[in-house]
């Protein structure tokens, strides 16, 4: 088994998930047990100023053994996962040469990766591919860009005929609920430039990112006995649905493409009384972020 898949199995069976509704930092305190840990690894390879901050960042360095004077590049990645999905008792499963088959998931049949409806699998062919059993996130999202940093550190130290300028690795939590960089010293952690290991397909660089925003709004009714609810009653899950039936369609994520901007409700929760509706927002221009919140505002 090779380094960074060993380290990667091993970084996704920490139940790392975020949570949005939480008002500390981290959003929630098992995301730093890994990053202890991940801090200690570091250190253990020789990255000597290897530590987490007050806020759970874990920075390190890798000193510089070229002669020339060349920039600070750094290497970033998160360790939490998505809130929307568990991450615990993550159970990943490696499928060794995948050959083009659906790949069931044994803890869940009805989940099911066919070639078909997923493309990047075709470019994996004859790779191993791992997943998880079924029922969690695997967490990949972003414990494979931690996976590839430390292994990519490690091989450095033990490679010091391969030259290189100063190298600065940074692991932070709270990226799934649009704080991982709340607390982040840019100045100093020190890189003249820096990559975020935490894109999809092979061989993609993403030089360019969207402007975001989240909005909660919530929907107040009047609630009383059905069997007395004529001209009285006011049903709060009717109302938010009446809402969302007024978004524009054209502004939907599964209706846009490139630099095309979204509105996206993606949880709902409530009763008769009081609904709430949690969207997020997303475009590459600011006031255009702006301009749709406002228009959620007004409808």
């Amino acid at each position: 088994m090779s380094a960074v898949l060993e380290r990667f199995l091993r970084y996704v069976t920490y139940d790392t998930q975020a949570d949005e509704n939480s008002r500390t930092y981290p959003s929630t305190s098992k995301q730093l047990v890994l990053l202890r840990d991940l801090a200690e690894e570091l250190r253990s390879l020789g990255l000597r100023d290897a530590a987490m901050d007050d806020h759970g960042y874990v920075t390190a360095t890798i000193p510089s053994n070229s002669s020339k004077q060349v920039p600070t590049i750094g290497f970033i990645a998160h360790v939490d996962t998505s809130p929307e999905v568990t991450g615990e008792n993550v159970k990943p499963i490696v499928h060794r040469r995948y050959d083009g088959r659906d790949i069931i998931l044994p803890d869940d049949p009805t989940a099911v990766l066919r070639m078909a409806e997923c493309a990047p699998l075709a470019e994996r062919i004859d790779d191993d591919i791992v997943t998880a059993s079924g029922t969690t996130l695997l967490g990949a999202d972003n414990k494979a860009g931690v996976a590839e940093i430390v292994t990519a550190a490690d091989y450095l130290v033990m490679h010091p005929e391969i030259p290189h300028g100063p190298v600065k690795i940074a692991f932070t939590p709270d990226e799934e609920v649009g704080r991982g960089t709340q607390y982040f010293d840019v100045a100093a952690f020190g890189a003249a430039y820096a990559y975020t290991m935490d894109g999809s397909r092979r061989g993609e660089l993403e030089f360019e990112s969207f402007s975001a925003d989240a909005m909660t709004l919530t929907f107040i009714g009047f609630n009383t006995h059905p069997g007395y609810a004529k001209g009285r009653l006011v049903n709060s899950i009717k109302v938010a649905a009446d809402f969302i039936r007024q978004l524009p369609r054209e502004m939907s994520p599964e209706a846009t493409d490139g630099y095309e901007g979204f509105v996206h409700p993606y949880v709902l929760q409530g009763g008769g009384e009081k609904t709430t509706i949690r969207f997020i927002i997303r475009d590459f221009r600011t006031a255009a972020v702006e301009e749709k919140g406002q228009m959620l505002e007004g409808l």
